[in-house]
């Protein structure tokens, strides 16, 4: 039965049961005005009507039991078999309600409340959340750095290891113990060197040009360096070219050139091969003939092959000294602060006063000159002499006494003093010969 039939019957069946209690109510009034009527005193009357409307009373709240226990009925099990159909709708009431269904139907506040579960798909158990993937560019960048830092850490010990074959630091203790009065321009030769003998890939060689007036120590230089070399490269891979004595006549430039040419390809050659720097000293440049200068410019432009790239050309010559004699006469004052500070301070006060004069004066005499460092050496002073003839009289054996080594200085020609310097017209040119009258 459906919905709609159960509600008629319900209806039906409520207004059979109002039809039959207004009748019944109006029996018990047709009574009352019965007994109103009867000629019964007036207390008689008064009960009779009480007891009526209790009777009514009562019987109302019985058939409002009856079709709220029919109502609960009908919600319940459906309508009775046989019932009338009704059509009014249902109406909650809150009498058949008792305590312990409110409190089943409502929650309690103090129970815990349950955690949501995670609900995953069915043919897999708990399983936890995918990881994001990586990028793989990470691992390669972080390849790449690694690679980089191996290849520059290898190249630092290469560059360690190039440095130490050539034993620079032993050469630093040569010559600050055997150069006098010329430590500004051996600290400024020794950091041309480690410059480049600090990697074997250059784009151009070495040229350094020493320049200082006669017996300041330029030969002196050169032949320290020259041993120095022999002894870590080999003999094989040093030339000391004297000019004087190895291409005298200027008849024979053009062979002198092209024989020195055919040498030092042989020389570059062979370093090449054994993985070192050659060394080509030139002392007494001045004078060299202008096919000599010619035939070294070829070989030191940076235009040509690697293997003549990887060289070490050193000119040794007096050129310029005229300059440098007048220069440091005429600025003794400023030489002495520069020179009191350190000799270090003093020779930066040359090389920044003296190399552009040298350099535009070289210039005029060859283009070679301008492919080269100028490194100016100055005068010596007595007190340098007085140590030339120190070392000397040493390495001949005999007494270095003091009073005997200021005697033989003295005999040595001085320029004017000036600014509380006296400086020496030879240098130490002289010390050897004086030393041999001994």
């Amino acid at each position: 039965m459906s919905d709609q039939e159960s509600s008629t019957s319900a209806s039906q069946t409520e207004g059979e049961m109002d039809g039959e209690m207004d009748g019944e109510m109006k029996g018990e009034e047709e009574e009352g005005e019965k007994h109103r009527d009867s000629p019964v005193p007036g207390l008689s009357s008064f009960s009779t009507s009480l007891s009526a409307v209790m009777r009514i009373k009562q019987k109302y709240r019985a058939m409002k039991k009856r079709r709220q226990d029919l109502a609960l009925g009908f919600a319940a099990d459906g309508p009775l078999t046989g019932a009338p159909p009704r059509s009014s709708p249902k109406i909650f009431t809150f009498d058949g309600l008792t305590p312990s269904s409110f409190s089943s139907s409502v929650p309690q506040r103090n129970k815990r409340k349950k955690r949501k579960r995670v609900l995953y798909p069915n043919r897999g158990g708990c399983r936890a959340p995918p990881k994001q993937e990586r990028s793989r560019a990470k691992y390669c960048l972080v390849l790449l750095c690694a690679i980089v830092f191996i290849q520059v850490y290898n190249a630092i010990e290469n560059l360690d290891d190039h440095v130490l074959r050539y034993d620079l630091d032993g050469l630093e203790k040569t010559l600050r113990r055997e150069v006098f009065g010329q430590q500004g321009a051996v600290e400024g030769l020794l950091s041309h060197l480690k410059d480049y003998l600090s990697t074997y890939v250059h784009n151009k060689p070495l040229v350094v040009s020493l320049h200082g007036p006669s017996g300041v120590g330029k030969s002196h230089l050169g032949r320290l360096l020259a041993g120095h070399f022999r002894s870590v490269v080999g003999e094989t891979l040093v030339l000391q070219y004297y000019v004087l004595h190895h291409c005298p006549q200027e008849a024979d430039a053009l062979q002198c050139a092209g024989d020195l040419a055919a040498l030092i390809s042989q020389m570059v050659e062979r370093a090449e091969e054994e993985e070192k720097i050659p060394l080509f000293i030139f002392d007494e440049a001045e004078h060299m003939h202008a096919e000599i200068l010619d035939a070294l410019l070829q070989l030191v432009a940076s235009k040509q092959s690697n293997e003549y790239l990887n060289a070490i050309y050193l000119f040794l010559s007096n050129l310029g000294h005229t300059h440098i004699t007048k220069h440091m006469l005429h600025n003794s004052s400023s030489i002495s602060m520069a020179s009191s500070a350190s000799s270090s301070g003093r020779h930066s006060h040359l090389v920044k006063e003296l190399t552009p004069i040298l350099r535009s004066t070289l210039a005029k005499l060859h283009p070679l000159w301008t492919e080269a460092d100028i490194l100016p050496l100055g005068l010596l002073e007595k007190g340098h002499v007085m140590e030339c003839f120190l070392d000397e009289m040493t390495r001949e054996g005999f007494y270095p006494d003091h009073t005997n080594i200021e005697r033989l200085a003295g005999e040595i020609e001085y320029y004017p003093e000036a600014g509380g310097h006296q400086y020496s017209q030879t240098g130490c040119k002289q010390v050897v010969a004086k030393v041999n009258l001994l």
